[in-house]
């Protein structure tokens, strides 16, 4: 159950004048659920580049405020500058970062360059995965002709705007509005000094490769085709771009890369890629460095990834995880990498409200035991859930570790990852449940003054109720699945920890049985009758197999530790 995340990033065409940027910025802020994570501008482009990120119907109100302010406020008309433009908004994508697929990002891009060209007269052409035409998944072919050319290109039939009309808005030129994945700027470090080793690695590396000649690869004659262009030499890796370049004020070269796509590309599979070869060239790489904000899934899937080279399980908490892709690709080497500014979903978090998993095992107990009524018994069953199948996880790594069990590392590490999968959904349930809790007091406080008043109330009660009952029946679905891990380990893991698997055993059970008393109490308070009794037949059946369950997982435990 992740939450949707997505990132914006408008680029708008002012890049001296920070007041007009500021009142840009404002409109952004001023909509709850979005965060404003940078704000990048540039004198000589006279362009400044803005990123935001958040919930997407949140990001994309967000964006047409930014757009819509932008076009009263950047006069095109008077606009000059070194970066191509034709727009007041030059570009909008939105970025897929969290529970979100690039197919549903394409849709919210549509809709907002649809709300745009309507509602603000100004005309939307759709690029990269937003696209509706082949050749306008470039921005370079939809920009072509810049600003000083719009007013022409909108008279060709070819150059019909995907929304909006084909009239030249003079004050705001056009924009492109698209669906593009995360982009990761990544610098690789190496012991030399030397700019023209470091454009070697790269042109080794990148997609587009380097031009072939003929002789001597460095000085021989440009190999050309039958339209007189360069022939290229692909590079080992797609979907990345990149140069070498010196650093002077750290005296060092760097491989400089633009991931386009990561999961094409991924940035451990970059940094082993850049290790390999440069060593061919007698360099050694040191380090490497994010410039700018990574996903989260990425650091993790490095994490995985560089565990599995050691043939150790990856079922890992995520702390742990990216303290391995931290080191593994010296993240660390030129300065502390502190995840909690460089990954994204983490700066957002740090920007929201206080959840009750970020808790110290005191502040939660101590919330719970106050006169508030949240959390409650449906969050507390989902905390006994996750600390049962987390002992389940834990006798998973241990046994993936065990001395003369070499030949079983990945058998267990395969059930450690599924253990976490269980432990990460009853964690984000925790929350969950409490701010189902939550939306019950926001429905019942809604006014009843009209018969119109009461019948939005009543919906809304009803609403949120039957969320309420649904949270704890998920708490129970994920915690009874946990218990193949649970018995899994009892029955073959570590036999030094089979009795953590019991206790696991033990927890998961009473965080069942504890569920499934919350949805009986929410369910009591719905209309829909024939709903509420298949939920709890559902519920009941699931409580009669976890207590069948605990029994043989505890029978297999006393067995193995019996004298």
């Amino acid at each position: 159950m992740q939450k949707q995340l997505i990132e914006c990033v408008p680029n708008f065409s002012e890049g001296n004048d920070m007041g007009i940027i500021k009142q840009i910025t404002d409109e952004i802020e001023s909509v709850e659920g979005v965060s404003l994570l940078d704000v990048d501008p540039g004198k000589a482009t006279n362009r400044t580049v803005v990123t935001f990120a958040g919930t997407p119907e949140e990001v994309m109100e967000a964006a047409f405020k930014a757009v819509k302010m932008a076009s009263g406020l950047i006069d095109m008309r008077k606009h000059r500058g070194a970066h191509p433009r034709f727009g007041a908004t030059d570009v909008c994508p939105l970025v897929p970062v969290a529970g979100i697929s690039m197919e549903e990002t394409v849709e919210y891009a549509r809709k907002l360059a649809e709300r745009i060209g309507e509602e603000l007269g100004i005309p939307v052409y759709c690029y990269e995965n937003a696209a509706f035409d082949e050749k306008r998944k470039n921005l370079a072919w939809c920009r072509s002709g810049e600003y000083e050319g719009l007013a022409e290109k909108l008279g060709r039939e070819e150059w019909k705007p995907d929304f909006g009309k084909a009239e030249f808005n003079a004050r705001s030129g056009a924009i492109a509005v698209g669906a593009r994945d995360f982009l990761v700027a990544y610098n690789i470090n190496l012991n030399t000094t030397s700019t023209r080793r470091a454009n070697a690695i790269a042109f080794d590396i990148r997609e587009k490769g380097r031009v072939k000649r003929k002789g001597n690869p460095l000085t021989g004659e440009v190999v050309r085709d039958e339209n007189g262009n360069p022939v290229m030499i692909p590079g080992s890796l797609k979907a990345v771009k990149g140069i070498g370049w010196f650093i002077d004020e750290l005296g060092i070269a760097q491989v400089s890369l633009n991931l386009t796509n990561i999961s094409i590309t991924p940035v451990h599979i970059a940094y082993d890629e850049a290790f390999k070869k440069a060593e061919t060239r007698g360099v050694r790489v040191t380090g490497s460095e994010i410039v700018g904000l990574i996903p989260l899934r990425a650091m993790l899937d490095a994490g995985r990834y560089f565990l599995k080279k050691q043939q150790r399980s990856s079922g890992l908490p995520e702390r742990e995880l990216i303290r391995i892709a931290v080191k593994s690709m010296g993240l660390d080497d030129l300065y502390p990498f502190k995840p909690e500014e460089k990954i994204i979903e983490y700066v957002l978090e740090g920007k929201g409200k206080k959840k009750l998993v970020d808790m110290t095992l005191t502040g939660f107990a101590d919330e719970t035991s106050s006169e508030s009524a949240a959390p409650g018994g449906g969050s507390v069953s989902a905390c006994m859930g996750a600390l049962g199948v987390a002992l389940g996880t834990m006798v998973a790594n241990i046994s993936s570790h065990k001395r003369g069990w070499d030949d079983r590392w990945e058998e267990f590490s395969v059930w450690a990852e599924k253990g976490r999968s269980y432990q990460e959904e009853l964690m984000f349930l925790i929350d969950e449940d409490t701010s189902a809790f939550n939306a019950i007091m926001d429905a019942y406080s809604m006014p009843k003054t009209t018969e119109e008043d009461k019948s939005l109330r009543n919906k809304a009660v009803q609403d949120a109720t039957r969320y309420a009952a649904e949270v704890p029946y998920r708490i129970m679905e994920t915690a009874y699945k946990s218990l193949e891990v649970v018995r899994a380990m009892a029955e073959y893991g570590n036999p030094n920890s089979v009795t953590d698997a019991g206790v696991g055993a033990l927890a998961i059970r009473s965080c069942v049985m504890g569920a499934l008393l919350n949805v009986r109490i929410n369910v009591g308070g719905l209309e829909d009758r024939e709903y509420v009794d298949s939920l709890l037949a559902k519920a009941e059946e699931i409580e009669r197999k976890t207590i069948e369950s605990e029994k043989e997982i505890i029978s297999v435990v006393n067995s193995r530790i019996s004298p």
